[in-house]
């Protein structure tokens, strides 16, 4: 399992402009207090049986406390690519080790008035018994496609996650694949 220590408001992000190329570095409390845009990875996790990880954030998050996701991921590190990152979150967030390599799906520009990230999107298959940081993760499951999009409505997401979501299916849709 990695050694995971939470992530500092001083760790060093990417900077990048709209088109995802990187203009400068800065700390990670600064880019959140400015609305600096960085980068961020975000991985949908499948078990054995196809179900999805789905976890509450835990109450001291910095960004989108005690929601609900259906990735697990976080920002990229200043020289990180977004492969690495991918599999460094999904790793420490499942807590487990020698998880594949996540699959890359595609990447999209999440901007609101109060945020602002580029965001790689992968996928993953996890065998392995998880072992959620508690740092990060209050509560999770693995559910069914079917469950995830009945509590769409009901529960409180995150709204980047919610948007990478609704891409995903549209990205499915857009190839003919139903998973």
């Amino acid at each position: 399992m990695t050694d995971a220590v939470p992530r500092s408001a001083d760790e060093v992000l990417d900077i990048v402009d709209e088109q995802d190329r990187v203009m400068g570095r800065a700390p990670r409390g600064e880019a959140y207090a400015r609305r600096l845009r960085h980068r961020c990875a975000f991985v949908l996790v499948r078990d054995a049986a196809d179900r999805i990880f789905v976890h509450r954030r835990t109450a001291g998050k910095a960004i989108f406390p005690s929601r609900y996701d259906m990735f697990v991921g976080g920002v990229v590190g200043a020289g990180e690519s977004y492969d690495e990152a991918a599999l460094r979150e999904a790793e420490e967030e499942l807590g487990v080790s020698g998880l594949p390599a996540p699959a890359p799906l595609f990447r999209f520009l999440y901007d609101t008035p109060e945020h602002s990230w580029w965001s790689g999107v992968y996928e993953v298959r996890c065998e392995l018994p998880v072992r959620p940081q508690v740092e990060e993760i209050a509560w999770h499951a693995f559910l069914t496609e079917e469950q995830v999009r009945e509590r769409l409505d009901e529960w409180p997401w995150t709204p980047d996650g919610l948007a990478a979501y609704h891409r995903l299916l549209a990205w499915r849709r857009e190839r003919g694949s139903s998973d």
